[in-house]
C-alpha cells in the first residue's frame, strides 16, 4: 500500500543520513539499490549519475561548506542592498561584517 511505501522510504531516508554522518562510504552501493526499488527511485538515480562526487564526500576528510556558507552570506547582503547602494558601500559592509 502507499503506506507501507512512505514508512520504507522514510527509512531509507533514516539510513542515508546516518550514512553520511557516519560517513560510511561502503553502505552506498546497497543503499542505492535499495532506494531504486522504492519511493525514492529518481534521488537515487540522481546519486548514481554523480556518483563519484557522492563517494567522495563520504570519503574525504574536507568540504567547500565554509565556501558555500561565504557565498551564501555575499548573497543575503547583495539582496538587502540591491539598489541602495554601489559597490564601495556593498564591499564595506562586506568586510566590515567579516
Amino acid at each position: 500500500t502507499e503506506v507501507t511505501g512512505l514508512v520504507e522510504a522514510r527509512s531509507l531516508v533514516s539510513a542515508f543520513q546516518a550514512m553520511v554522518r557516519e560517513r560510511r562510504h561502503a553502505d552506498l552501493d546497497g543503499w542505492i539499490e535499495r532506494a531504486a526499488a522504492s519511493l525514492l527511485g529518481s534521488f537515487a538515480a540522481g546519486l548514481v549519475k554523480d556518483k563519484a562526487a557522492v563517494a567522495a564526500a563520504l570519503t574525504e576528510p574536507w568540504s567547500n561548506g565554509q565556501t558555500e556558507g561565504q557565498i551564501t552570506r555575499l548573497k543575503l547582503v547583495k539582496r538587502q542592498m540591491f539598489g541602495r547602494a554601489n559597490l564601495d558601500l556593498l564591499e564595506a559592509r562586506l568586510v566590515g561584517a567579516a
